[in-house]
């Protein structure tokens, strides 16, 4: 009896050997596949649902229609502009990226980031794929000066600063890069305030506000007019995505549903096509940008997740 019990807990051992061989060979077996090479970000700060359910936007709809829409993306609190884009951008929240509110800088820490690097700035997803992908080209346009406060310049390939809420000069040099780096795998991030400031200046679904966002609209229109001239568009994947929303009555910084549930989408190869209907949130971005382009190992303080299901299937 001894003898049998000896022979199958050897069995047993073996088994368990050979099944761990097997698991411990796996990670090296299955590598994953990169799905872009190309993302370029369209971001509008204060964009609310309302106000793109109320607006004319023929050119953000048509963009849209190519892939998977959420109107039901929440954003982090504090509900205001520097500590949602560094979440978008960095995986994280505020309790890990450290920036609570617009006046963050450097010389102005009041919760140290629970990472940093060498010059002191949180890990971004500029900072992962220039870092991960030979080649990586990188560019950072934006009009409202503290936005890149949080982000360390050194990984961007290009950025520029356009004052006075224009947006236009932005446009063409985002086109210009894309074009010169078309064989290059990329990220470009591509940003104006100009529709928060109609929020607060004349009030969140204002007849200034609407049109503030249809004259954008507009240009995004002859952006991806452009993008399909080049032959770039159908390879390039498409992100768009805002900071908070606004009340009516009293703006942004709260904690109502219309401002904390924010437009999000993407679009492009690879993706399918309709509602996102899982939860999502903006430190979702960065991870989801990583997982596009086939990065594995991604910080261990970011706390973003990949909503799988906005991927086309597959057959196995």
């Amino acid at each position: 009896m001894k003898k049998n019990i000896k022979n199958v807990t050897n069995v047993l051992s073996l088994f368990c050997l050979l099944l761990l061989s097997s698991c411990s060979d796996r990670p090296d077996e299955i590598k994953l596949k990169a799905i872009s090479n190309r993302i370029v970000i369209i971001g509008l700060d204060g964009f609310s649902v309302q106000g793109y359910k109320t607006a004319e936007t023929p050119n953000l709809d048509r963009l849209f229609q190519d892939g998977v829409l959420s109107l039901t993306t929440r954003n982090v609190m504090p509900s205001v502009t520097l500590p949602n884009w560094t979440s978008h951008l960095t995986g994280s929240g505020p309790e890990q990226h450290g920036v609570l509110n617009n006046g963050w800088r450097l010389d102005n820490i009041k919760l140290p980031a629970i990472e940093k690097d060498q010059d002191g700035y949180y890990p971004s997803v500029f900072k992962l794929l220039k870092d991960s992908i030979p080649g990586m080209q990188t560019a950072f346009y934006y009009n409202w000066k503290e936005l890149i406060n949080s982000m360390n310049p050194k990984y961007f390939d290009e950025y520029g600063f356009e004052e006075n809420d224009g947006y236009l000069k932005n446009y063409s040099k985002a086109f210009k890069f894309i074009k010169e780096n078309k064989d290059k795998p990329t990220l470009v991030f591509l940003y104006s305030v100009h529709t928060d400031h109609a929020g607060h200046d004349y009030g969140w679904m204002s007849p200034e506000y609407i049109n503030s966002i249809e004259e954008v609209d507009v240009q995004i229109g002859k952006f991806m007019d452009k993008m399909e001239e080049e032959g770039l568009y159908d390879e390039t994947n498409f992100m768009f995505f805002t900071d908070h929303g606004g009340d009516p009555a009293k703006g942004h910084g709260g904690l109502t549903q219309q401002e904390l549930e924010v437009p999000w989408a993407i679009t492009g190869p690879g993706i399918r096509k309709g509602k996102l209907t899982e939860p999502n949130n903006s430190v979702n971005t960065a991870t989801t940008i990583a997982h596009m382009f086939g990065i594995e190992n991604i910080p261990l303080s970011w706390t973003g997740e990949v909503p799988m299901s906005i991927f086309e299937r597959t057959e196995e």
